[in-house]
């Protein structure tokens, strides 16, 4: 799948989630947690997987955190991985905010994964799901809370 591919898919407005989006494969991508854990294509294969794009500055991130943290950990027994990856932000000033405001996903910085050069998220927060075959199956642009992630989550058999 090319980045183009993606990003119209991502582009399609919100409403049109509500129907059924192409599935398309997910591009090839590393990433790694301020923890030191790896994720590839390879290894996801098999989970579902939830990416959210965020910053520390962007109030509806922070809206959505608690309805991210939620699904995190309900769905974690049932394979979701949820990975957060932090836009255009220093390690210093993620993991002071992390300090203050603690999050339940995986945390994944800007210099350290090919998620934020390949997708080029255009608003925050932005979710990508993807099924376990690897494909992208679901995309929303801004945030919408907890039934919103609900909404996405469908797509991968998690309710």
């Amino acid at each position: 799948m090319t980045r183009r591919t993606l990003l119209a898919f991502a582009s399609a407005p919100v409403t049109a989630l509500s129907q059924n989006p192409p599935s398309v494969d997910f591009p090839g991508f590393r990433a790694k947690s301020i923890d030191g854990e790896s994720f590839t294509n390879d290894s996801i294969k098999g989970k579902p997987v939830l990416l959210q794009f965020w910053t520390t500055w962007c109030g509806v991130c922070r809206g959505d955190q608690s309805a991210v943290d939620e699904v995190t950990l309900k769905y974690r027994e049932k394979g979701l991985l949820v990975l957060a990856v932090s836009v255009e932000e220093s390690a210093e000033t993620v993991k002071g905010y992390l300090q203050k405001s603690p999050r339940a996903p995986k945390i994944v910085l800007t210099e350290d994964t090919t998620l934020v050069s390949t997708l080029r998220p255009r608003a925050f927060p932005s979710y990508v799901v993807i099924n376990k075959e690897g494909k992208a199956v679901g995309i929303q642009e801004g945030g919408g809370g907890l039934p919103a992630l609900k909404g996405l989550l469908k797509r991968v058999g998690l309710e």
